[in-house]
């Protein structure tokens, strides 16, 4: 078997790599697994499908973890998500690097149903991302 050849300007390819890590997230959430390496993982995976969509919507690729720079390009280009997303990256745009690196103040509440309910709005989005990209033939 031949190796799957992946391309960063490839809308499907960004989902491709999210979804894998949203069957991860299901099960350590579910399982009260590592809150901050989820909620940072939430947050990787909420800016791997805003890029996806991005790209859909004709975005030059640019190299960032910025979510809330990321939104903010789907607002200036009109997306229908945004409104729904808005919430959720005000929630986790410092998640990303709290979660990973040593420096930042922790919360210490480990609030698994707030963060279960995240993860549940970011699979709807990933399945309007889908959606799309089937709907634009891009695979």
């Amino acid at each position: 078997m031949s190796p799957r050849k992946t391309n960063s300007n490839n809308p499907a390819d960004w989902l491709f790599f999210a979804e894998g890590e949203l069957a991860a997230l299901r099960s350590l959430v579910g399982n009260r697994i590592a809150f901050f390496v989820c909620q940072s993982k939430c947050a990787e995976v909420l800016e791997k499908l805003i890029k996806a969509e991005l790209i859909l919507l004709g975005w030059p690729l640019v190299k960032t973890h910025d979510i809330q720079q990321l939104a903010d390009e789907l607002k200036a280009r009109a997306s229908a998500n945004v409104e729904r997303l808005q919430p959720l990256v005000e929630n986790l745009a410092d998640a990303y690097f709290v979660g990973r690196y040593p420096g930042f103040d922790l919360d210490e509440n480990e609030d698994w149903a707030a963060l279960a309910d995240q993860l549940r709005q970011i699979e709807e989005y990933g399945r309007a991302v889908r959606a799309e990209i089937e709907n634009r033939g891009t695979k």
